[in-house]
Order: structure tokens, then C-alpha cells, then sequence
């Protein structure tokens, strides 16, 4: 069972951790899915989906921030039905739905990526968002009785 108090040091220690792996998938997405797709769309118009140093920055603050929130939808979720595989999934399909199903199709529709592109980048993200949410889910187990 998830402790029913918040632990504020606990959840920054998950959500730290756990964002190692949200940095990793994120960075997989887009270098290898939606920089070609975007290229492609625009005509490899020059300067289309590019990063550069100062990016990462403003990326690595992102990844962190959906990190924190899939962690605490995990952890709200779990507090109210269990640390189990229904609040994995359930923690992980409401982040996934406010945030990627959101930014994606306002992207698509705004005409700044190809709809087609949603095929991929939607199941990997929700992949992603699930996973995220495991690890949150065995490291609230492993530090349920401790005191981080």
C-alpha cells in the first residue's frame, strides 16, 4: 500500500529516478521518429526540428516536469485503490491522455506535424507513461517503509 501521507523527499527521489528513464524514451521518440517524420513534412526546410545545446535544457525541465506528475497521479491513485497494476495503468493512461493525446493532435491539426505521425508517437508515449509509471510503482513499493 502506497503511505497516505505525502513524503515529499520520497517523491522527489521517484520522480528523479524514475525520469531517467522518461529522458531516455523521450529522447528515442524524437530523434528517431518525429525528427524524419517532421522533415519530411516540411521539405527538410532548414532548421525543422533541430536542437541545439540550449534545448536540452528547456527538454531536460520538461521530461522532469511530466515525470512529477505521472509520479503523483501514480501516487494519488495508489493511495485511494493500491499500489497494483489497475493504478499502473490508470495513473499512466489519464498523464498519457492530458498530455500526449492533447499536445499531438493540437500539433497535428495546427499543421505543424503530420497526422500520420500519431501512429507511432501515441503508443510509444503511452508505452512510455505506463513503464514510467511501474517504476514509480516498485520504487513506492521498495521505500514504503522507509524513510528517504
Amino acid at each position: 500500500m502506497t503511505p497516505t501521507k505525502f513524503n515529499l523527499k520520497q517523491f522527489i527521489v521517484i520522480t528523479l529516478l524514475t525520469s531517467i528513464w522518461i529522458h531516455i524514451s523521450e529522447v528515442f521518440r524524437y530523434f528517431i521518429f518525429v525528427v524524419p517524420s517532421t522533415q519530411s513534412f516540411f521539405n527538410d526546410q532548414a532548421d525543422i526540428a533541430n536542437i541545439d545545446l540550449s534545448i536540452f535544457a528547456i527538454w531536460g525541465f520538461w521530461d522532469t516536469l511530466l515525470t512529477a506528475i505521472l509520479v503523483f497521479f501514480f501516487w494519488l491513485y495508489a493511495r485511494v485503490f493500491g499500489n497494483s497494476n489497475r493504478s499502473v495503468i490508470a495513473s499512466a493512461t489519464l498523464v498519457w491522455l492530458a498530455v500526449f493525446v492533447i499536445f499531438w493532435i493540437a500539433t497535428a491539426n495546427m499543421g505543424l506535424a503530420p497526422w500520420n505521425i500519431l501512429w507511432i508517437t501515441l503508443p510509444l508515449s503511452l508505452l512510455e507513461m505506463i513503464i514510467g509509471a511501474w517504476i514509480a510503482a516498485k520504487l513506492y513499493k521498495k521505500y514504503e517503509n522507509d524513510n528517504i
